[in-house]
This record gives C-alpha cells, sequence and structure tokens, in this order.
C-alpha cells in the first residue's frame, strides 16, 4: 500500500467501528431530468464553457432535502448530536492510479446550478454530507461507507432505460423510462429507518419532479 491507500484503508476500517452502518434504497424515475440534460447541454456548454453532467443535479436535489432533514447534515460528538449549519457537500472521486478522495464543495445551498458545475471543489476537508456516484463504473447501486465524522453518505447508481408501469387516470401502461436506484448509508446510532428512508424518498422525489420546462 502506497501511504494515500493506507490513510484511506484506516478511515474506511474506522467508521465502521465507530458508526452502526445501515443502508436504504429507493429507485428514481429519473427520465425527466435525462430529457432536460439532453435538451439544454449544448447550449450550456457554448454559454458556459463547462460541460453539464447529472452530479449539480444530483447535489441540487440533495441540497433541498438536507435543509428540510438537517440531521442527516450533523455530527455526532460522544453524545451530542452536532447539526450543522453549513452544507458542505463531499464529492467522493476516483484519482487515475485507484485511489479515493473526496473534495468538499463549500455552502453548496448558496449555490445555483451554475455555480455547482463551475466549482472545482479541491479542499477534502470541512464535508458535512458526501455523494459518490458509483455509476459512473456501472454499478446500479452501492452500500458506500460513511465519510466521518459525517453521518450519512448518498450512492447514486447508473442511469439504465428500463420498461416500467405508469399509474393515470385512465389506467395503468407500460412505458420505457430512464431509471436509477439511489441509496444512502446512515449512521443508525442517531438516524432511524424512518428519518433515513424519509430524506432518501425526498431526495429520490426531488429528481423524479424535476422541472423538464425550467431554464439553468
Amino acid at each position: 500500500m502506497d501511504r494515500m491507500r493506507k490513510m484511506i484503508a484506516r478511515h474506511m476500517v474506522e467508521s465502521k467501528h465507530t458508526s452502526a452502518h445501515v443502508t436504504s434504497f429507493a429507485e428514481c424515475d429519473v427520465t425527466n431530468l435525462v430529457l432536460w440534460r439532453d435538451k439544454i447541454k449544448k447550449e450550456f456548454e457554448k454559454r458556459e464553457n463547462e460541460k453539464i453532467t447529472f452530479t449539480p443535479l444530483f447535489i441540487e436535489a440533495v441540497i433541498k432535502c438536507l435543509k428540510k432533514y438537517p440531521w442527516l447534515n450533523s455530527s455526532v460528538d460522544g453524545d451530542k448530536i452536532i447539526i450543522k449549519k453549513d452544507i458542505n457537500i463531499g464529492m467522493a472521486t476516483a484519482l487515475p492510479n485507484g485511489n479515493l478522495i473526496v473534495p468538499v464543495i463549500r455552502n453548496a445551498d448558496q449555490l445555483n446550478l451554475v455555480g455547482i458545475t463551475k466549482l472545482k471543489p479541491d479542499d477534502t476537508v470541512g464535508g458535512t454530507f458526501t455523494l459518490t456516484n458509483v455509476g459512473s463504473f456501472g454499478s446500479i447501486m452501492g452500500t458506500p461507507i460513511i465519510n466521518q465524522p459525517q453521518v450519512a453518505i448518498m450512492a447514486v447508481g447508473a442511469i439504465k432505460k428500463r420498461p416500467v408501469v405508469i399509474e393515470t387516470p385512465q389506467g395503468d401502461s407500460i412505458a420505457i423510462r430512464h431509471m436509477m436506484y439511489i441509496s444512502l448509508s446512515y449512521d443508525h446510532r442517531i438516524i432511524d429507518g424512518a428519518l433515513g428512508s424519509t430524506f432518501l424518498n425526498a431526495v429520490s422525489k426531488e429528481l423524479e419532479n424535476f422541472d423538464a420546462s425550467r431554464s439553468f
């Protein structure tokens, strides 16, 4: 192991020893989000000189839900729960050598979509919640390990086209939709299944109800 891999290994084992890990899963229909990105990506790149990926859209949804459920944006100190007023989103990122770093977007809740897209996170400390995109490597879902001293980490899986049942007032029909699994690993010492699942489903609803007519 090189020095960085030793640090990662220690960090992962410490996290498992510290937090009582549990993972919940949700399925999202992200068709509106996919179609919107396809529609605006050329104009976005031309105007902002930056490619738009799905990641800023995921971060945007997470921020909205962290404001509603602030316990997910906290840390534990002994038997105290410290709820953070800042929302600093860590983005788990694989390096070319196979190691992992988690650069942080500080005060992410104060940025708009363009701001989140253009900001290059460089600091790796001070994160309050972490997002990892396991789908970028082809995984459909994951059970990530919490990035201490945070209490939750969300994984987004690969977006796949699948036939799904659509419920309408006229009855059920089958349609081809862009589907994605999201998962949340959280610290069961302070976050129970009800809160973890409620938060995860809130993120899912934000993504599913994405406004495809919005500008950026």
